[in-house]
């Protein structure tokens, strides 16, 4: 081989070598997953996700589409691997009132597990205050939402389906909201065995009328 040859050959090789492994889309989403999760939508900027990613602005809009495109993409992933289990926590044969209350308290775990990421995505997400941020979240959130609601249409009239569906809706927001502010499980657990009994006087004033 012909030193000019060689000297080409030699330059592709180091190249080839010295090249960026490809970007891990996925692994990006999870990167960005707990960065939103610890802190919210609009307190993680584009410059501080792409120096976590290790890629150049280009690439994340590139990957993502956007900042918004790439936070979608994270809370689909927190939907499908860290969401509180709703069904699986309802299908029981307890009564409803001792069904919800258990969902109250598994929350209350749930949100306060990890130290650096705290309450559920989802919902302090819905408070973002980039508009189009909380809507994605608000969409996500409306599954949970219906298991619920046909959870206590199942077992409460009507008429209280709406009123009892507010009070667990707001319980386990506030499971979240004070969650994030460092509240200890133990603290959240003995919130949600309160709540439990307000749940149970209206479910007996229910099946009494």
């Amino acid at each position: 081989m012909c030193s000019g040859r060689y000297v080409v050959w030699v330059k592709s090789v180091a190249a080839k070598l010295s090249r960026r492994p490809a970007f891990d889309r996925d692994q990006g989403v999870r990167v960005a997953q707990a960065m939103f999760h610890a802190r919210g939508y609009d307190a993680v900027g584009v410059a501080e996700l792409t120096t976590a990613l290790d890629i150049k602005p280009p690439s994340l809009y590139a990957a993502y589409g956007s900042k918004l495109g790439l936070f979608e993409r994270a809370l689909q992933s927190y939907v499908e691997t860290d969401f509180l289990p709703v069904s699986e926590i309802l299908a029981t044969d307890d009564d409803p009132a001792r069904s919800l209350t258990n969902l109250f308290v598994a929350a209350a775990r749930h949100y306060t597990r990890n130290p650096e990421r705290r309450g559920c995505m989802i919902t302090e997400a819905m408070r973002a205050d980039d508009a189009d941020a909380a809507a994605v979240a608000t969409a996500l959130g409306e599954s949970g939402s219906q298991i619920i609601r046909d959870y206590i249409a199942a077992h409460a009239p009507p008429e209280a389906v709406d009123r009892i569906l507010d009070y667990v809706l707001i319980n386990l927001r506030g499971l979240s909201s004070f969650a994030c502010l460092g509240y200890t499980a133990e603290k959240l657990v003995g919130c949600s065995e309160v709540a439990g009994r307000a749940l149970k006087a209206e479910f007996a004033t229910n099946a009494a009328s």
